[in-house]
């Protein structure tokens, strides 16, 4: 085959980037700009002959050289010669010359081929497959297309492959805006309006883009801004598509709302179908008539506005296993999906709406960086995403109408099937259905079902005696059942007399859920006491589920001999294994385990001791892993000493993949000890500042100030003035790094305050470097030098190194805010010389943002972007998610002062993305001046005002007057 040597190392090419030549892993030399330009003009012919007079007038045009004849066949022989043993493929024929090097040995021949795959994929409602084969198409592009290529030929070549590669950038961003990735678009579209201004296509995908992230006036700004320039440059009105899309954001269109990924019928878009549904039981029995009322409910939703069914019943009565079975025999009236919610209505903690249409979204093909924080915005968006669509949503074991509601697909077509213990009354629209226990000879299908015909049949009255007993009780019914059947040498009969001899507590305990527990009874009985007593105690711990080791300590036992009790407690079905290492309770099972701990644990102060095992285990293993990644710090002598030892981590990448794995228990395990006094509580206290990272990352941010803010209260209504100092401290910094500065700055002050008193150093060294941070946003230099001063000294006496790098890099702003350029930088490169010197691992990344800062001050831009970008790496690498955004953000503020406005939009769009839902209203507020004043430069004075208006809303809503008043003066001044 031409093109392929003896060795079998075929030759390639490339033209899209600086003209290249390969044979097999071996670059080849392509010769002076006219020689590549010939080899250009050669491969761009697919094979196919180009005539002397052709390529003379491809490589010099209207004016040749005297010998461009000779300098042709010079050229095509220095060619040959470089391709070796493939000279052949460049042949001389009828006066001319053609290569045939093969197909697909050129990089325009694969990103063809991709490209026509992924419209083959668009065309059958895959668009995620469609995206992915067009983004690898474009990764084929290694810059400028014929790069310093001379002559026409390479001219207009040059032109068509650029427009081509636009083309399928619009597609890919087109694909982008299908499959829900509407905010992240927004950065590259920004930027491409601003290098391609006339290209209407793209400002019609920018604006679509706005307005699915909810910037509805900036995506009206930006048709103003199309008007205005095309009138401008060429005195032309914007296309009709254009027009269109202004007057169908005007009116609110439903269907411009955001389309997640998957098929929508009909417009062939792309959407994911999610399959939720948990498996049906294989030996579903009875229940006749509410399947058929409840089938009939479902199969007749199309055409609604919705159907909702709401199924009640005491716990164990069989709502879920109901409810599973119709959804599944319903799937075909909902082609586009099924969802499915544990919403834990009957747990200590239930599933909080909010939270579960996060979830719902993301299953839908929503990305994370489209999902809004807010329960009624993310409630509109999970209703526009179900648009035209028919899904149903199955949301298992609601506490209230209220939690449901939110949850509500409420559009036509989709259906919507709740379970609850309570009868939703107050539920508008919605079938009501009760479902009582099974009727005997139901009972009794679903016994024999179990245990088998042929045990059954030979025992009837006493197999009846046991579905009695366990009072028609399904779940009752299917845990005896199952244990008979797991016991081959076991008669019926002996089983109706174990639940005999439990007759009194049965007729006590068989109102609701009491028949519940009093069929876990059963199981309990069965074990040995040292089974028995890991049951017990491992009910307490409120997180959602439990490691080994954490098991371990709250069992005060080895690790292998925890693994093996939890074992056999999941072999009794009265553990679940969540995942390996990991375990986890049914809330049924959590609840009875508890009561039985507080029925059956002597003394009771073995479930108080069991807890503060966990709470030690947790804030020393999560102390150890914030000094890790702050060599020097001094938080472990200054938090309360624990007695139960935990994990010690020498790897900080595996120290951090433990804190945030156990993040939702440790915050659970903080809130439960907002009910004690003294040590516990200083404790909990305590766990917060050790796990202060996980607000710093974005990550559990919620969850973490709703428990500093449960620890407050105790330790004011307890009047413990150390812990009270303490969680004012970790207050002080979750409202400082939400922008909520007065309340920062007033938790901090009292902080300090408290700790003075009391004699605690490390509020004091904590909160006075908080107070210098909002000092320094609400332009209070002086103060904020004094805090700053205050903080080192506190921060040396206590020898806390990496306290006072902090403090110092804190100081170096304020030099740098004050005119005191030199000395910023000075203070800032001793700071990233300490973090170096303690070897710390993503802090580095603090110094080198900190240098930055200062070198912006100093008007050193070119220096402070490589600091921002070495920053920027360090964060990503570390997942601290708030610090990856804030960079961005500095990194757009540094190009828009060095005049790349393009690429300061570009990059304060990406920190909007990166930032959505986490640090706050008023970092978002910064970055919108930031943006706005790129915006204004480019020429997109509408989009500007837009941004501007946005910032001033927001910080007037904080109440930050100084930035408030700057915006109003640039849109006073836009408006001039």
């Amino acid at each position: 085959m031409a093109g392929d040597t003896e060795h079998g190392q075929r030759l390639r090419f490339a033209v899209l980037g600086p003209v290249r030549a390969w044979r097999g892993g071996e670059e080849l030399r392509t010769g002076s700009p006219q020689q590549r330009a010939l080899l250009a003009a050669l491969l761009l012919r697919g094979g196919r002959t180009a005539t002397a007079a052709e390529l003379v007038d491809a490589l010099w045009g209207d004016e040749p050289p005297h010998a461009a004849l000779a300098a042709l066949r010079t050229y095509a022989s220095r060619l040959r010669k470089a391709f070796g043993p493939d000279a052949d493929v460049l042949a001389s024929e009828a006066g001319g010359y053609a290569l045939r090097a093969g197909v697909g040995c050129l990089d325009i021949d694969t990103a063809e081929r991709l490209a026509a795959e992924a419209e083959k994929a668009r065309a059958t409602g895959n668009g995620t497959r469609a995206r992915a084969l067009i983004t690898e198409a474009l990764a084929v592009w290694d810059g400028e297309p014929l790069a310093h290529v001379p002559g026409p030929y390479a001219e207009t070549q040059r032109a068509r492959l650029e427009e081509w590669r636009l083309g399928l950038m619009e597609t890919r961003l087109d694909l982008d805006l299908e499959l829900g990735h509407h905010a992240e678009a927004v950065s590259e579209l920004t930027a491409l309006t601003a290098a391609h201004p006339l290209r209407e296509r793209l400002r019609e995908l920018l604006m679509l883009a706005l307005y699915r992230s909810g910037r509805q006036a900036e995506a009206l700004a930006v048709y103003t801004d199309t008007r205005r320039l095309l009138d401008d440059e060429l005195g032309v009105e914007p296309c009709a598509e254009l027009s269109e899309l202004q007057q169908r954001i005007l009116r609110g269109d439903a269907d411009l709302a955001p389309h997640p990924s998957g098929d929508r019928a009909g417009t062939g878009l792309s959407f994911v179908r999610p399959a939720q549904l948990p498996a049906t039981v294989p030996d579903f029995t009875g229940r006749d008539a509410f399947v058929q009322e409840l089938s009939h409910q479902l199969a007749t939703a199309e055409g609604r506005v919705m159907a909702v069914s709401a199924v009640a019943g005491i716990g164990g009565v069989g709502k879920t296993t109901l409810a599973v079975h119709v959804a599944h025999a319903a799937r075909e009236h909902f082609p586009d999906g099924q969802l499915y919610v544990d919403l834990q209505g009957t747990g200590p903690v239930v599933a909080e709406p909010e939270a579960v249409l996060g979830a719902f979204l993301r299953a839908l093909g929503v990305a994370d960086s489209a999902i809004p924080e807010g329960l009624q915005e993310r409630s509109a968006l999970f209703r526009s995403t179900l648009d035209g669509r028919r899904v149903l949503a199955l949301l298992d074991n609601a506490r209230d109408a209220a939690q449901v509601r939110p949850l509500l697909p409420g559009t036509e077509g989709c259906a919507a099937l709740v379970t609850s213990r309570t009868r939703m009354v107050d539920l508008a629209g919605a079938h009501l259905v009760d479902l009582d226990v099974m009727s005997p000879e139901e009972a009794l299908v679903l016994f024999t079902r179990i245990v088998g015909t042929e045990r059954v049949a030979a025992e009837r009255d006493a197999a009846m005696d046991t579905v009695a007993a366990c009072g028609f009780l399904p779940l009752a019914i299917r845990i005896a059942a199952s244990r008979l059947a797991a016991r081959r040498t076991w008669t019926v009969s002996v089983l109706a007399r174990k639940l005999g001899d439990e007759r009194r507590r049965l007729d006590e305990l068989r109102a609701g859920d009491l028949a519940v527990k009093a069929t876990f009874e059963l199981g309990y009985g069965q074990l040995e006491p040292a089974q028995a007593r890991a049951f017990r105690l491992l009910g307490l711990p409120d997180g959602p589920d439990i490691s080994l080791p954490a098991a371990a300590a709250v069992l005060d036992l080895d690790v292998d001999t925890t693994e093996e009790l939890l074992e056999t407690l999941v072999d009794a079905s009265l553990l679940e294994s969540a995942a390996p290492g990991r375990y986890r309770f049914h809330d049924l099972l959590r609840l009875y385990a508890r009561s039985c701990a507080e029925r059956d644990e002597h003394p009771p102060a073995e479930r108080e001791a069991a807890m503060s095992r966990l709470l030690d285990f947790y804030l020393s293993t999560a102390a150890g892993v914030y000094v890790l990644e702050r060599p020097g710090d001094q938080l472990l002598k200054n938090i309360t000493p624990t007695t139960y030892q935990g994990l010690t981590f020498t790897d900080r990448a595996v120290g951090a993949d433990w804190l945030y794995a156990e993040a939702p228990c440790m915050l659970a395990c903080v809130r439960q000890h907002a009910q004690d006094s003294g040590e516990p509580l200083r404790k909990a206290v305590d766990l917060l500042l050790a796990t202060n990272d996980l607000t710093e990352s974005g990550a559990y941010s919620r969850l973490y100030a709703n428990a500093a803010d449960d620890m407050l209260a105790a330790a004011q209504a307890t009047g413990d003035s150390r812990a009270e100092g303490r969680a004012r401290t970790v207050l002080a910094n979750v409202h400082c790094l939400s922008g909520r500065f007065s309340q920062a700055d007033r938790q901090a002050s009292e902080a300090i305050r408290l700790a003075r008193a009391s004699g605690d150093i490390l509020p004091q060294c904590i909160a006075a470097n908080i107070r210098a941070i909002v000092a320094i946003y609400q332009q209070r230099y002086e103060e904020a030098e004094t805090y700053c001063e205050q903080a080192l000294a506190s921060f040396r006496a206590d020898g806390n190194r990496p306290g006072e790098v902090s403090a110092l890099s804190n100081l170096s702003r304020v030099h740098g805010e004050t005119g005191r350029a030199d000395t910023a930088v000075r203070l800032s490169e001793q700071s990233l010389a300490i973090y170096r010197e303690l070897q710390v691992s993503w802090r580095l990344a603090n110094g080198h943002y900190a240098c930055g800062m200062a070198l912006l001050a100093a008007r050193r831009h070119a220096d402070a972007l490589a600091q921002f970008v070495e920053a920027l790496s360090i964060f990503r690498q570390n997942r601290q998610r708030m610090w990856e955004g804030w960079s961005l953000a500095r990194m757009a503020e540094v190009f828009h002062a060095m005049g790349d406005n393009a690429r300061g939009a570009a990059h304060a769009e990406q920190a909007l993305v990166r930032l959505r839902g986490i640090g706050g209203e008023w970092r978002r507020g910064g970055i919108l001046t930031v943006l706005g004043h790129c915006l204004d430069r480019l020429g997109q004075r509408g989009r500007a005002q837009a941004c501007w208006t946005d910032a001033l809303r927001t910080f007037e809503q904080l109440g930050n007057e100084g930035e408030a008043a700057e915006v109003r003066r640039l849109l006073e001044m836009a408006h001039t």
